[in-house]
């Protein structure tokens, strides 16, 4: 069991300060996520969606234009930055001093996003491997950098998923990228091992319980752990991602458990309930 490590992000010279776990909101501004339930894809879906999510007590909101479930319809940029553009009005009309992270991979989206549209964080699920830009991007705007493992892309990560040691090989493969990080002089770093992209239901929980590695591998990194409704709980329970709400929550406390410092889901209520528990249990030791 692992006690919860207080940490801080530099949102542009305003601290976000964390003493347990934080729960990240997702917003999809797209018409085809693997979750229909997370689908907000009009001004009054989306809107409703951000107040529900602030009314529970999200303490970011990650907004996505981007589909990465496996066989989504490719976007353009110029559509990426539209959709995005419409969300993060609405967001910022809400709740103007929310942190919000941008999930992209693409340098310019999160160029624009964080300039043009009040962004505060990148989320990216390639880890840099899909625009060799976006590492000194991300250093010369000076804002936090969600670190992902995945190997290919969205259409063809579960094709590569042939590991020697999974945990060995996706910490080798993000403390390689994190000294490239650190030399281009980001400061703020996310780790997220990246559950569900080019990983097999068994990696995935070999992962999971593999988080304290983690820990120790990159210290005073927050870790980021993403499950929410994803197919390594669909899968092992023979379930649809609707009925995946019960697993969810369970894994993201054992996840509390093992050290996990930002919680990304699409039911911030649920969540938010199991991180009072959670870090009062943690607390009590």
């Amino acid at each position: 069991m692992q006690q919860f490590q207080p940490f801080s992000l530099n949102l542009k010279g305003r601290l976000l300060e964390a003493d347990r776990p934080l729960v990240m909101g997702i917003l999809n501004v797209t018409p085809d996520s693997f979750y229909d339930g997370s689908r907000s894809f009009d001004t009054d879906t989306v809107s409703r969606r951000v107040e529900q999510m602030v009314a529970e007590g999200a303490d970011i909101i990650d907004i996505g234009a981007y589909s990465s479930r496996p066989g989504a319809d490719d976007v353009s940029v110029d559509e990426e930055l539209r959709r995005l553009a419409m969300g993060m009005e609405i967001i910022r009309h809400i709740t103007p001093d929310i942190p919000v992270s941008v999930d992209t991979f693409r340098a310019r989206v999160a160029r624009v996003a964080v300039n043009e549209m009040d962004a505060n964080i990148i989320n990216d699920i390639s880890g840099g491997d899909l625009d060799p830009d976006m590492f000194d991007t991300v250093a010369e705007l000076a804002v936090p950098y969600v670190l992902m493992h995945m190997r290919g892309t969205p259409a063809t990560m579960q094709s590569m998923t042939d590991y020697n040691d999974v945990t060995a090989d996706v910490i080798t493969d993000l403390s390689v990228k994190l000294n490239r990080l650190n030399l281009a002089g980001v400061a703020d770093v996310i780790i997220d091992p990246g559950f569900g992209f080019s990983k097999t239901l068994d990696d995935n929980y070999r992962l999971m319980e593999s988080l304290p590695t983690f820990g120790e591998a990159f210290p005073g990194r927050p870790l980021l752990v993403g499950v929410s409704r994803k197919s390594m709980l669909t899968r092992l329970l023979g379930i649809a991602p609707d009925d995946a709400l019960n697993a969810t929550t369970a894994l993201n406390t054992i996840a509390m458990t093992l050290g996990a410092s930002i919680l990304r889901v699409h039911d911030v209520k649920a969540c938010v309930e199991a991180v009072k528990v959670a870090s009062r249990f943690l607390n009590s030791f």
